[in-house]
């Protein structure tokens, strides 16, 4: 059995329900509560888990299981599975089979959760998300058909985005492969496959695979640029500029600065031309987003003089910039301070860093070399750094 099956079997009992009871109560069927008790179905859907965890008192978290995300190999694994499942219909009734308002919805929710970095409801809610899409992609037809191929396509992206904010690399690179077959199967296929490329070049950035990160992210911008700075469409634009950061970081990690620069040059002036932060699916892109990554590639260039310099100029957000990319840009400020010695500014932007996205933060390599390096100074600990270091560490 198990462990969503077994905690929603132990928690129904103790609080003295049966399954027509909690069936009566959350508006679950009583088959879909039987099936997951006994380990028939894998996994629940985000609004079943959403139902069952109120009707029970308690929270989806719990009713799972989970764990912290970067220890949750249990998630994981289950998430591995959903993605490496081959592509042919599951036999699932038509009743099964959501609409796609649903997963549109559904989609939605989980861009959502990867925007503000709540790693556990990912590893809870993507593996249902790609039965959903794959049984309407083998049961629809036509254009309905092409649609929720997109949104499978989605699906493997963020799957691609999560292992690899999580270490799982090599689950990564799958999903962004998966992404990209199911591409020439959407509604908009040169812009899923170019979506796709993307996080499968910031996988290969990731893996060290340079030289290979920046040539498919620089040929996959040049096929979207056709056109571009004559009639921006902002989905491209937000394509077309995150792939020129991949590249230009891949670029940058190889020693070659001045193609580096070039590179991110480019980006910027197709931030100037978008005018607007925007995030959606396509990309996190404008410029806000584009000053903040000239910062943390003076960052990692070894240039922290310059970083701050540029930190200076990053303009305020004309729209929206999601909470993890804040944080990831003080984390690399903070990266800043620690080689210029500003201990002081080191703290603030780590725990800043924290506070914008908890979860997303905490498994990233560079708090914790950011974190040993002021725990190293600080001979004596105060309680804020202490509360940083679990954190972090």
């Amino acid at each position: 059995m198990l462990a969503l099956g077994e905690n929603l079997a132990r928690i129904r009992t103790a609080r003295g329900l049966t399954q027509d009871d909690l069936a009566q109560t959350s508006g679950v069927s009583v088959d879909t509560i039987s099936r997951l008790e006994r380990g028939a179905r894998a996994t629940a859907r985000r609004s079943t888990l959403q139902a069952l965890s109120l009707a029970l008192g308690t929270d989806p978290a719990r009713l799972l299981g989970i764990h912290p995300p970067e220890q949750d190999t249990a998630g994981a694994e289950q998430l591995r599975r959903a993605v490496r499942a081959l592509d042919l219909p599951d036999l699932a009734e038509p009743v099964d089979v959501l609409g796609l308002p649903e997963l549109h919805d559904a989609a939605s929710l989980a861009w959502s959760d990867y925007l503000a970095g709540r790693h556990t409801e990912l590893l809870a809610g993507l593996p249902p998300l790609m039965v959903d899409t794959r049984r309407a992609v083998h049961t629809l037809v036509d254009d309905h058909a092409a649609e929720a191929a997109g949104l499978l396509a989605t699906a493997y992206r963020l799957t691609a985005g999560l292992a690899g904010r999580l270490g799982l690399m090599d689950l990564a690179a799958h999903a962004a492969h998966r992404a990209l077959d199911t591409a020439a199967h959407t509604t908009r296929p040169e812009l899923d496959e170019a979506a796709a490329l993307r996080y499968l070049a910031w996988v290969l950035v990731r893996q060290g695979d340079l030289a290979e990160a920046e040539r498919i992210a620089v040929r996959a911008a040049e096929r979207l640029d056709c056109g571009l700075l004559a009639r921006p469409d902002p989905d491209r634009v937000g394509v077309f500029g995150s792939l020129m950061f991949n590249a230009a970081s891949a670029a940058a990690r190889q020693g070659a600065a001045e193609r580096a620069d070039d590179l991110l040059a480019a980006a910027r002036a197709a931030a100037v031309r978008s005018g607007a932060d925007r995030v959606d699916e396509t990309g996190v892109f404008g410029p806000r987003v584009a000053a903040m990554q000239a910062v943390d590639q003076a960052v990692r260039t070894g240039q922290p003089d310059q970083a701050m310099q540029l930190a200076t100029q990053v303009p305020d957000t004309a729209g929206t910039v999601p909470g993890f990319w804040e944080s990831g840009h003080r984390l690399h400020l903070a990266a800043a301070c620690t080689d210029l010695e500003r201990w002081a500014e080191v703290a603030e932007h780590l725990d800043a860093a924290r506070l914008l996205a908890p979860q997303w933060s905490r498994v990233q390599p560079l708090g914790r070399t950011v974190i040993s390096h002021l725990m190293e100074h600080r001979s004596r600990r105060s309680e804020r750094i202490a509360e940083l270091a679990a954190h972090y560490s």
